[in-house]
């Protein structure tokens, strides 16, 4: 009943792992039959009639967004407000809820970090700048005195 086909990028049931990756995977086919254990299955358009337990109730989202971008999304937030205040919390039970970690925050730690990081790049930047100016200075004072040294036992040599 298997065949094994050769999947590439924008095939279902591969995800490309590297640029241009193919992979021969083994796959069943489309048959459906009394064998089968599971079907996953995607509603793609809703018909005039619900589904009983499965279409005709709404059921609320048991978790809210994480990033700091997608909760001011959804609460149409400025750049000013604070997201932390608006956060979905989740009861565990009367006295415990419970709050996703905010991804994406800028904080005044974040930012004082990059400003780090960003002056360590710039010092690091300007002491290799300097050492290369002393080691070009260095390599000429070199190359003079060795020329002088030639020089001298050139002369040396043209006297005898």
């Amino acid at each position: 009943h298997r065949v094994r086909l050769l999947f590439k990028k924008g095939m279902s049931c591969f995800r490309e792992r590297r640029k241009g990756c193919r992979k021969r995977k083994s796959v069943r086919g489309c048959v459906v039959g009394p064998d089968l254990a599971t079907l996953s299955l995607v509603i793609s358009k809703k018909g005039d009639a619900d589904i009983p337990g499965l279409t005709d109730d709404q059921r609320p989202r048991r978790l809210g967004p994480k990033r700091a971008s997608n909760i001011r999304k959804l609460f149409n937030l400025e750049k000013k407000d604070d997201v932390r205040n608006f956060v979905v919390r989740r009861e565990l039970n009367e006295k415990k809820k419970k709050a996703p970690k905010i991804q994406r925050l800028v904080t005044p730690a974040m930012l004082q970090r990059k400003r780090y990081f960003r002056s360590q790049t710039r010092q690091k930047m300007v002491l290799g700048k300097k050492l290369k100016e002393d080691y070009t200075k260095r390599l000429s004072e070199y190359r003079q005195e060795q020329k002088e040294l030639r020089a001298a036992e050139v002369a040396k040599k043209k006297k005898e």
